[in-house]
């Protein structure tokens, strides 16, 4: 029996804390070793910036440091904010990623829903749209053979990526813009949740421009699984730390803007109720896994979380589920 097993790596913090920052960088290497020799499937992370929690600002380093401390394990950058960059050198900087990795990285372009962090970047939140599609076209062109021409200059791109025709990218979004621009690139769509309505969107788009693609998206959405023998006692240990990453997740939702897990969370009991973190036994997650779930993520160094609990948590999937997975006929 498989099951699609990721450790996600987005570097939350107490708010405003940064004692111990190298430490917890250090051990999320160690971690991201640890799976890999543990056979958990994919190592993620995704991108945001001028956060309380120090919310992981720069995926391409991380996943570039994930590489060089892993042999085989999959990467995927979940999401990577496309527009906020000058997209020449994020074609660079993907290239080499791929290179370094042998193609084991991908990521999800996400074109973002927070103004400050386009102020941030010098962007224009208003073009956020017009953004995005320039930036796919030019990734698309710059990891081509050929040079091609870019505000009036003549670019060709080196190295080019390993990973051919191109590195492996998704459209990310939930909403119907997204699917129509995965499908207008003529690639495969990644919205955090299964959403029907919108993936009949980019299929039916597929179709009206004579492309192929496909949906991939997670079965539990953005939902976390904390791992350990005694769940009480760890809602009582650790809540506040699962608390300090989804109350500022929460805090960013914008008006008209669909995101998972959308229920806002200030306490602790809100959190246990709103299913955003699940803490389980490897006994139950194990049974959940016979009776068909696919698919888990364990979250070991979320909003602060004691680096022992998180060790505990990532070392009973490790130890004790999948090995009890692999066993089962």
């Amino acid at each position: 029996m498989s099951l699609l097993s990721a450790l996600r790596l987005n570097m939350t913090n107490a708010p405003g804390t940064t004692a111990g920052s190298a430490e917890r960088y250090r051990a999320a290497l160690e971690m991201a070793s640890y799976a890999d020799a543990h056979g958990i499937t994919a190592i993620g992370c995704e991108e945001h910036h001028l956060a309380a929690t120090g919310w992981l600002p720069a995926p391409l380093l991380m996943a570039a440091a994930v590489a060089g401390a892993t042999q085989s394990i999959r990467i995927s950058i979940n999401a990577l904010l496309v527009p906020l960059y000058d997209p020449v050198r994020l074609a660079e900087d993907i290239a080499v990623l791929d290179q370094l990795s042998a193609g084991r990285v991908s990521f999800v372009a996400g074109i973002g829903y927070r103004p400050q962090e386009y102020h941030a970047a010098g962007k224009d939140f208003r073009r956020r749209g017009e953004l995005m599609d320039e930036s796919l076209t030019v990734l698309m062109k710059a990891w081509g053979d050929e040079p091609f021409e870019y505000h009036g200059r003549r670019i060709d791109v080196t190295p080019k990526p390993h990973t051919k025709p191109h590195p492996v990218f998704f459209i990310g979004g939930m909403s119907a813009a997204a699917a129509r621009r995965a499908a207008r690139f003529g690639l495969p769509f990644s919205p955090p949740m299964p959403m029907p309505e919108i993936e009949a969107v980019y299929r039916a788009e597929l179709d009206r421009h004579g492309k192929q693609g496909f949906v991939f998206c997670p079965e539990n959405g953005n939902t976390v699984t904390h791992l350990t023998t005694d769940p009480e006692a760890a809602w009582a240990r650790c809540g506040q730390y699962f608390l300090n990453e989804a109350a500022e997740y929460s805090a960013w939702a914008v008006p008209d803007v669909p995101r998972p897990n959308e229920s806002p969370v200030g306490t602790v009991a809100e959190l246990r109720r709103a299913d955003k973190v699940e803490v389980l036994t490897p006994e139950e997650l194990i049974a959940q896994c016979r009776a068909g779930r696919t698919g888990v993520t364990v979250h070991p160094l979320m909003g602060g979380l004691p680096l022992d609990a998180g060790w505990e948590s990532l070392r009973l999937l490790g130890e004790k589920v999948l090995p009890a997975l692999c066993a089962q006929p």
